[in-house]
């Protein structure tokens, strides 16, 4: 099957993950693309194809050669984000991309201009996957999931490609944060992996976010406001003492590279009582500690000035996987050699987020980051260039064939 063709019949699955959900995985929707990528691995002819209740699929193409060659694995998601929604999407392509806006809705007004999103200029004359303007595309990460299993598939239909045991893995929820929850390191078998989930062609991927969460209840004193002087306690003007005390230029609109930040994610609330979600970044681990400490200290102040009437919760989502990765530099040399050998320049450069693999690198499975090549993920304005597709694929071919040429 052509990898466009695979991709869009990937896309227009809907598997939006819940994040509401406390199931696993959150939503049953994500097992309507499972189930049809383990028929494909099958039909492809595959070994030890499963798909387990929790929506993990994992199978192996065995080693064509003799040679010691270290098992290694590629990596990627079936869901997509909850930012918009992914029911019903209808992608297309727009043939040799002339540099102009493209309408994406015309009945919507939904257009996409080089104006507002300047990289499309670094793709004029390719042909882009686009959306119809309603919905996301979804190669966040169905572009990885077809370049593994393209892949796959091109090593089979080509066994002069020497190469060792290769193990593929698909996991639901990684974007609500919980796509390594449960999946299996020790079946797996790998010695390390990739995750194809990065985006512009030439991303190499081996620094993320040291993350977490941090929720804040506040319990407010209601009291009719014409008699309210010297009583009342707004919890809605608490939360906005909170936000103020937070240094307004550590805000994911003012940052960028290394630059750690307090991103609000949600104000709800009333006079009587509020609740506050904050996620706190930081590549180094050292500001990070510090930033939960400031949010600790920021909240203690107020406690002391409203009677103890806020309630924090903090927790760390996942670590900078530095610190696993970079002792094991050969895995990111060979990436870098890949791309190189395919003719794709390589990027390295820190993830302003995370993936599957920050996890999965502190349960023992190193687990690097390489780009998918899509653009402006999770909404209306997502789009694939067809040759960055297609490059994913070809590197990880050239991985397989460069670890067994290295042993």
């Amino acid at each position: 099957m052509d990898i466009v063709d695979r991709f869009i019949k990937y896309a227009r699955i809907d598997t939006q993950s819940d994040e509401n959900s406390t199931q696993t995985p959150s939503t049953q929707k994500q097992f309507n693309l499972a189930k049809e990528v383990e028929k494909e691995a099958l039909e492809m002819g595959l070994s030890d194809v499963s798909l387990d209740n929790n929506c993990y699929m994992m199978a192996t193409l065995p080693a064509n050669t003799k040679k010691n060659v270290p098992v290694i694995g590629f990596i990627a998601h079936f869901d997509t984000s909850p930012d918009m929604s992914g029911e019903n999407v209808n992608p297309r392509i727009v043939k040799a991309y002339d540099g102009k806006d493209i309408v994406l809705n015309e009945a919507g007004k939904v257009f996409m201009s080089p104006v507002d999103f300047p990289e499309l200029l670094n793709h004029v004359g390719e042909d882009l996957i686009v959306t119809d303007g309603t919905t996301l595309l979804g190669a966040d990460d169905k572009a990885g999931i077809a370049e593994i299993m393209t892949a796959m598939q091109y090593l089979m239909d080509h066994p002069e490609i020497e190469h060792g045991k290769i193990r593929i893995a698909f996991t639901p929820d990684e974007e609500i944060g919980r796509g390594a929850d449960k999946f299996d390191v020790a079946k797996f078998g790998a010695k390390w992996a990739y995750t194809m989930d990065g985006s512009e062609v030439g991303e190499l991927e081996f620094e993320n976010f040291n993350a977490a969460a941090a929720k804040i209840e506040i319990q407010g004193r209601n009291v009719h406001p014409g008699y309210a002087k010297d009583k009342m306690i707004n919890a809605l003007h608490v939360a906005n003492d909170l936000i103020q005390l937070l240094p307004e230029k550590e805000r994911p609109e003012s940052t960028e590279g290394y630059e750690g930040f307090y991103h609000l994610i949600s104000l709800n609330g009333s006079v009587d009582e509020a609740k506050i979600s904050f996620i706190i970044r930081d590549h180094n681990r050292e500001k990070f500690e510090e930033r939960k400490q400031l949010m600790e200290r920021s909240v203690a102040q107020l406690n002391e000035r409203y009677d103890n009437r806020l309630k924090l919760e903090i927790k760390d989502q996942y670590y900078n996987m530095k610190e696993k990765v970079e002792p094991e530099k050969h895995i990111i040399d060979t990436a870098f050699r890949a791309m190189e050998e395919v003719g794709v320049k390589p990027n390295i450069k820190p993830i302003r987020g995370g993936t599957d693999g920050a996890r999965l690198s502190f349960m023992g499975l190193p687990c690097p980051n390489i780009f998918a090549g899509g653009m402006n993920f999770h909404g209306r304005y997502e789009f694939l260039p067809v040759p960055s597709l297609k490059k994913a694929a070809e590197v990880i071919v050239k991985i397989a064939a460069l670890t067994a040429r290295e042993v």
